[in-house]
């Protein structure tokens, strides 16, 4: 195919925030989620891994079910169950306990409800 760019697994994209990101931090940018493969500074361009499953930070003291819908809370730079005002990014593989500082995560564009 003539217009076939990339497989789509990984994209360059610029840091969002003022403090920079490090590698295995998510990063949303509009409305596109991945989780950063290096450290940068705001603005500076990265690569972002769209796909795959990863142990991303969590809100603190939430424990979260295998099979739950997971929502990047971008003002904490964090996963949560709540979907109100967050973006939907995934489904938690594996249970978390409250304790626990993160989740294991497929990257998915899930709908934030229903089947």
């Amino acid at each position: 195919m003539r217009n076939y760019i990339q497989p789509g697994d990984s994209l360059a994209v610029a840091v969002p925030y003022a403090g920079g990101v490090t590698a295995g931090q998510g990063v949303l940018v509009g409305a596109l989620f991945g989780v950063a493969a290096s450290e940068g500074a705001q603005n500076a361009i990265i690569e972002a891994q769209t796909t795959g499953v990863f142990d991303i930070a969590k809100e603190p003291a939430l424990a979260i079910t295998a099979g739950a819908r997971v929502f990047w809370d971008n003002t904490n730079r964090r996963l949560t169950t709540t979907a109100t005002g967050n973006f939907c990014v995934g489904i938690a593989t594996q249970a978390a306990l409250a304790a626990d500082a993160t989740v294991r995560a497929w990257l998915s564009r899930v709908p934030a409800s229903g089947a």
